[in-house]
């Protein structure tokens, strides 16, 4: 897998192989390297990865660190890896930018698999206080491995994995940190969303409290006109994490079948 770096664009890692490009896009407090245990389950696909502006490798570029600037991010991205047969796979944050950079309706694109995404239109748990609480989940270690435990995962994780969480959102920098709970998580997208129209996949978590199935049923389905919901049983919110080989036989028939 090749990494390239430019001052222009946010670090991604490009593996060759068997197309349609699986396009990974993290959650907010995540990193390129949340898809790994995903990706190891997909020998011989070819794949990209991505570190958002302002998250990990990624960290030091400069804002802003809106979803229209990601979108856009990833749009340069693709161009420069010279993809051109692609689905798009988001997590949650990744899953709002995946319907930005989706609704452009770019060049190759066969479809896109929403996993645990916040939805196009935000539930009803939006609200300023809601999101000013989470604005301060990743201040420090002790508020991250309590934001990982209590809120994000419902099954248990191997140390090294669940170490990987903290580090990986205590990487961001803090206006990027900050840009997603006070503004990205409560722009209401529904406009961009109606405009997709490739074959889409919704992947919810039983357990998931942060994106539960109902919330996806009534806040991005309908705004999706070629979509079918898939529900994971026994795991939360970092599906990649808890559930890789469940997730990765989904990406694996969902490619098949476009």
């Amino acid at each position: 897998m090749s990494t390239t770096r430019q001052a222009s664009l946010p670090v991604y890692d490009h593996r060759p192989g068997s197309g349609p490009t699986l396009v990974f896009l993290h959650y907010w407090g995540g990193s390129a390297r949340t898809w790994d245990l995903v990706v190891d389950r997909l020998p011989g696909r070819d794949v990209l990865t991505v570190d958002f502006r302002g998250w990990s490798r990624s960290r030091g570029m400069s804002g802003p660190y809106s979803l229209r600037r990601f979108a856009d991010d990833t749009l340069a991205v693709l161009d420069d890896a010279g993809v051109t047969d692609h689905v798009l796979v988001g997590h949650s944050m990744g899953g709002k930018v995946a319907q930005l950079v989706a609704a452009t309706r770019p060049a190759g694109l066969r479809g896109i698999v929403l996993v645990g995404p916040a939805p196009a239109r935000p539930g009803p748990g939006i609200t300023p206080e809601y999101r000013e609480a989470l604005s301060h989940a990743y201040d420090s270690d002790e508020s991250a491995a309590g934001a990982r435990d209590g809120v994000l995962t419902a099954t248990a994780l191997p140390a090294a994995v669940k170490a990987r969480i903290v580090r990986d959102s205590r990487a961001g920098a803090d206006a990027a940190r900050a840009e997603w709970p006070l503004r990205g998580i409560a722009e209401d997208i529904t406009g961009h969303t109606r405009a997709i129209r490739v074959p889409a996949l919704v992947v919810a978590g039983q357990e998931d409290r942060v994106e539960p199935a109902d919330v996806l049923r009534d806040h991005l389905m309908p705004y999706l006109s070629r979509a079918d919901l898939m529900v994971l049983p026994g795991t939360g919110h970092l599906m990649p994490l808890e559930a890789p080989a469940g997730l990765a036989d989904a990406l694996t028939a969902f490619a098949a079948a476009l």
